[in-house]
């Protein structure tokens, strides 16, 4: 029998992307977060009060700071940036203050210098893209994304 007119029968089998951080099946309601005290309930993360006989777990973005695998980097150049540096780390401060007030999930990890150029590290790629999106918006510049790995990482570019 000629196997190339019928196909192969010994197809692949592709794997769906894991991703390690991502919950495939809910918590038991409520649950509190040990380290940060985010609080799941209502099928999402909240910062409400924790109840007395919640649940305990690590939240998924405490575990990527424990783990120092970051969601997303940010990349800040330029001679413009450097001479207003605590200015545009104010406004990257302000903007993960806010997306963290409704998100918990979504945290600055880091800031670091590294050559010639400063990086900042997320836990979740929301708060990276609005944090780009805050600095072009604001300073203008040169603003770039790149996601990679099926939008689960992101890589945000900004420089002037």
């Amino acid at each position: 029998m000629d196997r190339s007119m019928h196909g192969r029968k010994d197809r692949l089998i592709r794997e769906r992307r894991h991703d390690t951080y991502r919950e495939r099946e809910k918590w038991p309601e409520p649950t509190r977060c040990t380290e940060c005290n985010a609080v799941f309930a209502a099928g999402r993360w909240s910062w409400t009060p924790p109840a007395k006989d919640a649940h305990k777990t690590v939240c998924p973005a405490c575990r990527r700071t424990a783990d120092r695998y970051p969601a997303a980097t940010i990349q800040l150049a330029g001679a413009f940036f450097t001479e207003h540096r605590e200015e545009i780390e104010n406004l990257i401060r302000n903007v993960e203050a806010l997306e963290k007030a409704d998100h918990p999930l979504e945290r600055i990890m880091t800031i670091s210098d590294e050559d010639n150029h400063t990086v900042v590290t997320t836990t979740g790629i929301h708060v990276a893209r609005r944090i780009g999106e805050a600095l072009s918006r604001s300073y203008k510049g040169e603003y770039r994304l790149r996601y990679s790995d099926g939008e689960k990482n992101l890589r945000v570019y900004w420089e002037r």
